[in-house]
């Protein structure tokens, strides 16, 4: 868990931190996710979900606004902090303590409590047949 500052930047986890900036030069993007949270993108990652966004019908307008209407470039500062842009920090209820975890290629960030209460949703629902078919040697 991070803390946002009075400014609304985050600091970005040593652990990854490190690693964007050797491979994307702390270039980030961050947008709207439909659950509730923001993603935090290395580029090459987002172009691939702007190019399937770019590709959709016309009749999926909406969702193409919603992801790429969105989407702000940011990069981590000296500090090895993320501005997390006014408009995106409200949509997400981002106010004072954040979980910004990896999730494969990208990062989320949540709100502590709206993320708490996500994930008990989500998880009443049952776990999923392929992972409790999982088999670890």
């Amino acid at each position: 868990m991070v803390t946002l500052d009075g400014k609304g930047r985050v600091t970005v986890p040593a652990r990854w931190r490190d690693l964007l900036m050797a491979t994307v030069n702390g270039q980030l993007i961050i947008a709207r996710k439909n659950d509730g949270c923001l993603g935090v993108y290395p580029p090459p990652v987002w172009d691939q979900i702007e190019s399937v966004a770019l590709g959709m019908p016309a009749e999926f307008d909406a969702w193409r606004r919603f992801y790429i209407g969105s989407a702000t470039e940011v990069e981590i500062d000296g500090a090895s902090r993320l501005l997390v842009p006014p408009e995106l920090r409200d949509w997400a209820g981002l106010n004072d303590k954040v979980k910004f975890m990896g999730v494969g290629s990208y990062f989320e960030l949540w709100d502590t409590v709206r993320y708490e209460a996500h994930d008990l949703t989500e998880r009443a629902k049952g776990m999923p047949e392929v992972l409790r078919n999982l088999v670890i040697r």
